[in-house]
């Protein structure tokens, strides 16, 4: 299932920004609630996670603590001991995978710059490098090439800012060869099945095109130019290397699955279309070349699977493992061991190793076992109307002890995601999970631009940070009172990166429906904002123009819908967190929400960690925002239940 690299123009933009027991009726004083977890539990890192299997199928790799920050260590399969071979103690390893039987590859940023360098170590901790460390330069994988295990290929942009030049890399050695340079337009790059650079897709900013070559040693041309509005998004070739299979939405309002004749610019066939869910990914076997699964989300993770083989293989997993999803983390070339991950709403889950030909699995360990599901609170999918009639779809996590029927006048803390042009989906969260357990019902929404809905429900967002986006927050807020579930007066909305916008959009253009709000690498200022893009935004400037509006043509406009131009109207207290070294949004919209706000005299507290990005990666930096968050909450709409 290796999956080659995926052509979506907006997946940089979308970055900005990885069995309930039945309840008997319970009166309000008669509610058995979960005990009180310390904050540290939820966002300690966790015992071991991110297995891998080798290759070979003799090894497997995980992450666990070294030093407070997620190593990687290797341990032999029948073996009880295993091997530390990273020793990383500024920052968590935050990705890792097998470039070979003997070599493991991980990227690091310093500080959460993001500019993520690739660094190389053999399994016995031996032989490490650094393979792409450049000042100030963003590494991306383009292909980890499996039948070549020397090489890799990746995109850089240690030429040019701007733009990513691919390169072939000796994961031995880290020799570089350039196999083409960017002419400035290009945003992503894609390989045959034997490892030839040959898609290339460029984007004006608008306007997104796909290039093609039949032979390296040829000129890319151009096939198909759409708006950006379209797309067609190529995943992999198909085994004979003529064509590829592509998310598309030509003539649709829903992605689907298509085989497209690259050479020609042309749908050939349909795989699989949903018609309610844009279906974004197929999955497929190296080994046996055929497509297994077609994916999407619904309201959590969906899978139409194809392939027969496959079919049996997961209707074997579900009843070895009852009740809990499951996903395949890695697998063994031949195909026959597969890492399997479970998890819930209720639980980051456990890893195990299955033996196809045997049908056997063999638990490895659980990831977070101080965690009991049984604390845990239940994610109710839900959906509201729009006051302009949209079908608005999210989730309500109730406190454990309650239902959806008995949860009456409730604290609330609203919750939008981040992206904007991304989405909440169903799963483990530790932010819901901890809100949960302090007694508060957590509310997610899929407001209006959130992906996976089709396109008409994603351009309905455009030109609508503040407006219609924000409206469909606060009509959901308007349904839990109505309901009945929400307390009107213990009403908290968090969210971070554009969930922090929303915060401060929600704290002043609808001052009085929260009591409070917290703000987590939040945008304040629309102008501030488009000056710090990172460089290899650059490209995709004019497309954000046109989707959240123009700084010249709509000035009106992002005045309109920029907090920090209407503080006056702010009446509650505000918490606001941001990383110093962020890139997407850059520390100063913070500090200049905090500086407008102080001068009038409206209560905010201000945290600023020098070490951290685009949200807080470092433990101890987690700790003690989400334990100074929940006193902030506690103070304004709680029961007086943080812990000391």
């Amino acid at each position: 299932m290796n999956k080659k690299a995926t052509f979506n123009v907006l997946s940089y933009l979308l970055a900005f920004i990885l069995i309930m027991p039945a309840c008997t009726y319970l009166t309000k004083k008669e509610v058995k609630k979960a005990p009180i977890i310390p904050v540290e539990d939820f966002f300690k890192n966790p015992e071991k996670t991110s297995y891998r299997i080798s290759p070979d199928g003799k090894y497997f790799s995980y992450r666990a603590p070294y030093e407070n920050r997620l190593n990687i260590y290797i341990q032999e399969i029948g073996v009880d001991t295993a091997l530390r071979i990273t020793s990383e103690t500024e920052r968590d390893i935050p990705g890792y995978f097998w470039a070979n039987n003997n070599r493991i590859l991980y990227l690091k940023d310093t500080g959460g710059d993001e500019n993520y360098m690739l660094y190389g170590v053999d399994i016995d901790g031996s032989n490490f490098k650094a393979l792409t460390e450049f000042e100030g330069v963003r590494t991306r994988i383009i292909d980890d090439l499996e039948d070549i295990p020397e090489y890799i290929i990746v995109g850089m942009n240690k030429r040019n800012k701007q733009v990513f030049d691919p390169y072939r890399l000796n994961v031995e050695t880290g020799e570089l060869i350039m196999l083409a340079e960017n002419p400035g337009n290009i945003q992503g790059w894609m390989t045959d099945h034997e490892g030839k650079l040959r898609v290339a897709t460029t984007s004006d900013g608008v306007n997104t095109s796909i290039l093609y070559r039949e032979k390296e040693e040829d000129e890319f041309k151009t096939v198909l130019t759409t708006n950006f509005k379209e797309s067609v998004n190529p995943m992999f070739f198909t085994f004979d290397n003529e064509m590829v299979y592509a998310s598309s939405n030509l003539g649709r309002d829903k992605s689907a699955i298509v085989v497209f004749d690259i050479a020609n610019g042309e749908e050939k066939e349909m795989i699989y279309e949903n018609p309610d869910y844009d279906v974004n990914w197929l999955s497929y076997s190296r080994k046996r070349k055929v497509i297994l699964a077609a994916h999407y989300t619904s309201w959590k993770q969906e899978l139409h699977a194809i392939d027969e083989q496959a079919k049996e293989i997961l209707t074997d997993l579900e009843n070895k493992l009852p009740g809990l999803e499951i996903a395949i983390s890695s697998m063994t070339k031949d195909e026959n061991m597969i890492m399997v991950r479970t998890y819930s709403d209720r639980t980051l889950g456990d890893y195990y190793v299955y033996n196809v030909e045997e049908k056997d699995l063999k638990h490895l360990h659980e990831v977070s076992p101080w965690l009991k599901a049984e604390n845990m609170s239940t994610q109710h999918p839900i959906k509201y109307q729009s006051r302009d009639g949209l079908t608005i779809h999210g989730y309500l996590t109730i406190p454990v002890g309650y239902t959806m029927e008995t949860a009456k006048n409730m604290p609330i803390v609203a919750n939008p995601h981040g992206g904007p042009w991304h989405r909440d989906s169903w799963g483990f969260n530790p932010e819901v999970q901890m809100l949960a357990n302090r007694g508060y019902v957590v509310f997610q929404m899929n407001f209006r631009g959130s992906t996976g809905y089709g396109r008409a429900f994603w351009e309905a967002s455009f030109k609508q940070w503040g407006r219609k986006m924000q409206d469909d927050i606060t009509d959901g807020v308007n349904w839990l009172i109505e309901e009945g579930i929400a307390d009107a007066k213990r009403i908290a909305i968090y969210g971070g990166s554009y969930g922090g916008y929303a915060t401060l959009a929600g704290l002043t253009f609808t001052p009085d429906i929260y009591a409070c709000g917290v703000d987590y690498v939040g945008v304040s200022n629309m102008f501030t904002f488009y000056k710090t893009f990172p460089p290899y935004w650059e490209n995709f400037r004019k497309m954000l123009y046109e989707m959240a509006g123009d700084p010249v043509e709509d000035s009106v406009l992002l005045w309109e819908i920029s907090p920090v131009f209407h503080v006056d109207q702010i009446k509650v207290p505000l918490f606001v967190a941001q990383g110093a070294n962020d890139p997407r949004v850059n520390k100063d919209e913070s500090d200049q929400m905090v500086e407008a706000l102080n001068e009038r005299g409206i209560e905010v507290e201000y945290m600023v960690k020098d070490n951290e990005g685009h949200g807080f990666r470092n433990e101890e930096n987690r700790f003690e925002f989400y334990g100074a968050m929940e006193k902030f909450l506690a103070k304004h709409i709680g029961d007086s239940v943080a812990t000391e």
